[in-house]
């Protein structure tokens, strides 16, 4: 599998098309925001594009990477050039420090979880539960390497209870089959979504797990559709709305 880069190095490297890729879903973003509650001032923390910052209260954003930050739409919170691990505020500046999909490329991500538990009286995280990894079949028969990528430190649970609060709130947050926001574990019901190079590219699991597994993977579902053992192993998700595939959404009272 390709090494280890930091959170700014691997989004330079394949961050291009995040701003046109990747889209949030209102259905996962009216979730995201009920947990910020009654949140005047919210830090987005790896805020990538800025999918998902409500547009409703003060934000501030920090990215690592350029190539995200320069994708970020006109009216878009101001972004700075920060790191989760060494945020620059002081203690309990902000309602809530918020973080989508980000903690799990991080270098320390301990470090960064006490950071947002410094700087937030709250803490937000929308992000995968990696003790349900090996449950998503693109997982179990085709990427197998991303349970090595998960098991990298303990679940989400266990990390937001030790380095957030201990009694941090864990909810699942259910995919909804046509969820418009294209990360790895969106197209859980179309799964010729995935032999789409331009979709792949906008998913950093691919690029962490390398060009040999992805062919190899990609060449092996193609295959299943086409002779009907996907559909053998996994039709009955054709009749299913919404599924919990490993997304979890975690509030912690830090401060206050």
């Amino acid at each position: 599998m390709a090494g280890a880069r930091s959170a700014g190095e691997l989004y330079d490297a394949i961050g291009a098309g995040y701003g046109a890729g990747r889209r949030p879903d209102p259905r996962i973003g009216a979730a995201i925001h009920a947990a910020l509650g009654d949140a005047q001032t919210v830090l987005n923390v790896g805020a990538g594009t800025g999918s998902y910052e409500p547009a409703d209260r003060y934000v501030l954003a920090v990215e690592p990477s350029a190539v995200m930050r320069a994708q970020r739409p006109p009216g878009a919170a101001p972004c700075l050039d920060a790191a989760a691990e060494a945020l620059p505020f002081d203690d309990n500046s902000f309602d809530v420090a918020l973080s989508v999909l980000s903690d799990h490329h991080w270098q320390d991500w301990a470090a960064g979880l006490r950071e947002l538990a410094r700087v937030g009286r709250r803490v937000v995280i929308f992000n995968w539960d990696s003790a349900a990894a090996e449950a998503f079949w693109l997982v179990r028969d085709y990427v197998p390497e991303f349970s090595e990528l998960a098991r990298r430190g303990p679940p989400l649970s266990e990390r937001a209870r030790a380095h957030l609060a201990p009694d941090a709130a864990i909810a699942p947050v259910p995919i909804p089959w046509d969820c418009e926001d294209a990360f790895f574990h969106a197209f859980w019901r179309r799964p010729e979504m995935y032999l789409r190079a331009e979709v792949r590219r906008v998913t950093s699991v691919w690029a962490k797990v390398g060009p040999e597994v992805e062919a190899r993977a990609v060449a092996a579902l193609a295959a299943d559709l086409e002779s009907g053992a996907w559909r053998a192993r996994n039709g009955e998700l054709s009749a299913v709305a919404e599924c919990d595939v490993g997304a979890r959404l975690v509030v912690a009272e830090t401060a206050g």
